[in-house]
């Protein structure tokens, strides 16, 4: 099993100290972090636990000023080590960092209660004291405290064996077959080339996958995985890991960009999603201001309409449709964080329900069902469903999914057409694929020769008197008039295969079938052609229906015109 987690707290807690006891090694990267004594962007490093497991930790920015660094960090992770100073106690990014933790939905931590040795045991326990009551209610409320100091060691044996417990809590990541990556890092590996990282989710990575990158839209493939520090033919779902690219520079990908499979995601803009407030916020709501969203590893600006109401108090969840400056590939249940920028707050986060809505805003109401989705789209093919929902459905009519009201509708327009069409029966030919597709679920509907009747009514061309006068008169057939038959009633026992037409003349079926043989046995004594007066002859007909019916067999390749003659055609074969 995997698992990455995410440290959070106020700036100057403790926390990269605190990742570099666990890791061996201290996760600020950057030379204006090690200058300032100050974490500014994400570090990332790995911590051997008792167990013998590894765990992933992701070092993020406590200062307020940084705090779009830390929504990157925290945007794929499984559960977190929230980080309080004993010698300070709860302070305004303990709040804040413990809010977002909510509102992406993570359920799990340890809380490390830090630089315990330099406090009175009076001020260390109120500061436990005040953790305790400050998790009370969230998801840290059943949380572990555990007291550490890492220049004297305090606690720290005791803190590995909580992430080990942690570990065994925390659900394994899910394994949809589709993954996710969403890029913190971009850089270039000596000897390697392009290497981004991230936290995978959604599905595995294997060496030699192709892979799109978004918003690019620019085809890659895999060259080469590490976990760390470790290389594998492919890595699982939850891993911290790192992909060496081939068809692109590491120049042209940034914090932010997704790697996912090709056809397995709907790219989208818009989409609809339940939001909370903050209980903290001191001001309502509304669509006015320059709002950001914060999803996955990306920092977008977003417009925001509220539905059905104009404004959220705090406190208070409500339905939003969020517009973004470029296309993310989205599925319900994807977590988010809301930010006012002109007041640089969280306002709060919420749960993506619909990546595609089809209803105005005005009249959406969305709830994250599929049930209501499909009720909206009416039919939904399975294919565009599972991008939708980022599951398998089976189809409930063909190759669609179908509202019971909309099926139940089509079922009865159907039924009032069929009886409508008579014994004739509808033509299928003028019905849409979905309509075709229920017709087969009608269960007093039969479909012969590409019509559609009640099973109660009776073939009316089966046995036509039609037919019956062509085949007496093979090679000199009579005309629809002659024998009291309309030409449009003709004409459908053609589409049947029964008869055929050509120029204007009705020949059944069986005069092709014998013409051919004669004239088989007619170009086997004379290869060198056949002209129209012996072929008329032979069939003891007049030159008018020699000529339609060579003229239907020329353009069936059973014969071929040479000048005057006839010759073996392609498709020409011995008699039946």
């Amino acid at each position: 099993m995997s698992l990455t987690i995410a440290t959070a707290g106020h700036v100057d807690h403790g926390k990269s100290t605190l990742v570099e006891a666990l890791t061996g090694s201290h996760p600020d990267r950057l030379a204006a972090e090690a200058a300032r004594g100050l974490t500014i962007d994400l570090g990332f490093g790995a911590a051997q636990l008792p167990s013998g497991r590894t765990l992933s930790i992701v070092d993020v920015p406590g200062h307020e000023r940084f705090i779009r660094n830390m929504l990157a960090g925290v945007g794929a992770i499984d559960a977190c080590l929230f980080v309080v100073a004993a010698n300070e106690g709860w302070m305004p990014q303990s709040e804040e960092h413990l809010r977002i933790l909510e509102l992406l939905g993570v359920s799990q931590g340890v809380i490390a209660l830090t630089k315990v040795a330099i406090c009175e045991p009076d001020i260390a326990h109120l500061a436990h004291l005040e953790v305790t009551e400050k998790a009370a209610g969230t998801f840290l409320a059943d949380a572990p405290v555990v007291p550490t100091d890492v220049p004297t060691g305090i606690g720290l044996q005791e803190l590995r064996s909580e992430l080990d417990r942690l570990l065994d809590r925390t659900p394994v990541a899910a394994n949809n077959q589709r993954p996710r990556l969403w890029v913190d890092r971009s850089f270039a590996a000596k000897g390697a080339g392009t290497v981004v990282t991230g936290t995978l989710g959604g599905g595995p990575l294997h060496i030699g996958e192709e892979l799109l990158l978004h918003p690019n839209n620019h085809m890659v493939r895999v060259r080469a995985l590490q976990t760390h520090h470790q290389e594998y033919a492919s890595i699982a779902p939850g891993n911290r890991v790192a992909v060496n690219l081939t068809g692109i520079g590491y120049q042209q990908i940034n914090r932010g960009h997704v790697l996912v499979k090709p056809a397995q995601w709907h790219l989208t803009n818009c989409f609809d999603a339940s939001v909370a407030i903050l209980s903290t916020l001191n001001h309502q709501v509304s669509r006015r201001g320059a709002h950001t969203i914060y999803i996955g590893t990306s920092e977008l600006p977003a417009k925001m309409r509220i539905l059905g109401q104009q404004t959220i108090e705090p406190a208070d969840t409500g339905l939003v449709r969020l517009y973004l400056q470029r296309k993310l590939p989205l599925l319900p249940g994807d977590r988010f964080v809301l930010r006012e920028s002109g007041r640089a707050e969280t306002i709060g986060g919420g749960t993506v329900l619909d990546v595609a809505p089809v209803l105005a805003a005005s009249k959406a109401n969305p709830d994250g069902s599929i049930h209501r989705l499909i009720a909206e789209r009416g039919w939904v093919e399975a294919k565009e469903l599972a991008l939708l929902t980022g599951q398998n459905h089976q189809p409930t009519v063909g190759r669609w999914l179908v509202s019971p009201s909309l099926l139940e509708q089509t079922k009865i327009k159907l039924r009032q057409a069929v009886a409508d069409a008579g014994s004739v029966g509808l033509d299928i030919a003028t019905c849409s694929d979905k309509e075709r597709a229920v017709l087969g679920l009608l269960a007093e509907v039969v479909i012969s020769n590409g019509r559609a009747r009640n099973s109660a009514q009776p073939d009316p061309f089966q046995d036509h008197p039609y037919i019956v006068a062509l085949q007496s008169a093979l090679f000199a057939p009579p005309s629809p008039v002659d024998v009291g038959v309309e030409v449009l009633e003709a004409r459908e026992l053609t589409k049947r295969g029964l008869a055929i037409e050509q120029n204007g003349i009705f020949f059944a079926a069986e005069a092709v079938v014998e013409a051919q043989g004669v004239l088989t046995e007619m170009l086997h004594n004379k290869p060198e052609g056949i002209t129209v007066a012996e072929i008329r002859q032979r069939l003891g007909t007049s030159r008018k229906y020699a000529l339609a019916l060579l003229a239907y067999l020329d353009a069936n390749g059973i014969t071929r015109r040479r000048e005057d003659v006839r010759i073996a055609g392609p498709r020409l074969t011995g008699p039946a």
